[in-house]
C-alpha cells in the first residue's frame, strides 16, 4: 500500500474547505499516513489527526465561537492574542500532545527571532497550533520555551516538503487561489491581499512536489475572514475534490515506484 501524505495550507477561514477535502478522499477510501498543516490548516490537521471525522471538525468549529474568545493585546505586539484559547482545544484534544494523536502531524510555524521554520510534531501539540496561526501584527506572537512564534505561511504555507520523504504520494489541499473575485475597497482588503500575495510568491514550487494538487478556484470569491460562511466553504473543499475522484484515484492506484 502506497503511504499517502497531505498538506494543508493557511488560509484563515478559508481552511475550513480543508475539512471537505478530507471527507471527499475519505470517501475515496483515501487514509492518511502524514499530515502536515500551517496556520488554518494545521487547525484541521490536529482535528482529523485526533480521530474527528471531517464533519464533527466543522461542527466543533462552528459551535467554539473561535472569535469570541480572542482577547485584545495591550502590550502593542499584535492586535488580539490567540493563547487565551488554549483551554478552548484543550475540551476537544485533552490529552494535548502529537504522541497522542491517530495519525502522525507536523505543523510549521516560524521563529520571529531566528526568522526560521521550525516543525513542530511532539510533546506539547494545542500551543504549536495556535503559534502557527499568529498572523503578524493580527495576533501576539505565541511564547514557547522562550522563543516567539508566529504564522508558518510567513515562510511556508504549503508544507509539502515538510513529510514528502515520509510517503510516497503526497496530496496538497491549497486553499488559497491565485486571483481575485472581488475588487479590493477598504484598508482590510488591502492588508489581506497584501499579505496573501507576499505568501503565494513562495508556494508555487511547493505545487511541483504534490503528485496531487487540489486547489478549488470558488474560494477565490471568499475573505480569509469568511468564518460564518463555513459551511459554505466546507461545501466548495468537498465538491470541488469529489469533481477530481477520477483524476486522484487514477493517481493513488499506480505502483508504489514513486517513493523516495
Amino acid at each position: 500500500m502506497a503511504r499517502i501524505g497531505i498538506a494543508l495550507s493557511g488560509g484563515g477561514a478559508r481552511g475550513i474547505a480543508h475539512l471537505g477535502v478530507m471527507k471527499a478522499l475519505l470517501e475515496m477510501g483515501v487514509q492518511f499516513d502524514q499530515i502536515a498543516g500551517t496556520s488554518a490548516g494545521a487547525i484541521a490537521g490536529a482535528l482529523i489527526a485526533n480521530g474527528y471525522s471531517p464533519d464533527e471538525s466543522l461542527k466543533l468549529i462552528e459551535t467554539s465561537s473561535f472569535m469570541r474568545h480572542l482577547r485584545p493585546a495591550w502590550n502593542r505586539m499584535g492586535l488580539l492574542r490567540i493563547d487565551t484559547i488554549i483551554d478552548l482545544y484543550k475540551k476537544y484534544i485533552p490529552h494535548d500532545s502529537f504522541e497522542g494523536l491517530q495519525i502522525p502531524l507536523h505543523v510549521v510555524a516560524v521563529d520571529l527571532t531566528d526568522g526560521i521554520q521550525v516543525i513542530f510534531e511532539q510533546g506539547e501539540l494545542i500551543r504549536p497550533v495556535l503559534a502557527s496561526c499568529c498572523l503578524p501584527g493580527i495576533f501576539e506572537p505565541m511564547i514557547i520555551n522562550k522563543r516567539q512564534y508566529v504564522d508558518g505561511g510567513v515562510l511556508n504555507n504549503l508544507p509539502s516538503d515538510v513529510i514528502e520523504n515520509k510517503v510516497d504520494i503526497m496530496i496538497g489541499s491549497h486553499c488559497n487561489p491565485f486571483g481575485l473575485a472581488r475588487p479590493i475597497r477598504s484598508m482590510r482588503s488591502v492588508i489581506e491581499r497584501s499579505l496573501i500575495l507576499a505568501v503565494q510568491s513562495k508556494t508555487r514550487e511547493k505545487f511541483q512536489r504534490c503528485q496531487v494538487l487540489i486547489e478549488p478556484t470558488e474560494l477565490m470569491g471568499y475573505s480569509p475572514t469568511d468564518i460564518s460562511k463555513s459551511r459554505e466553504l466546507f461545501r466548495i473543499g468537498y465538491q470541488h475534490t469529489q469533481q477530481m475522484a477520477s483524476q486522484i484515484e487514477k493517481i493513488l492506484i499506480q505502483p508504489v515506484s514513486t517513493s523516495t
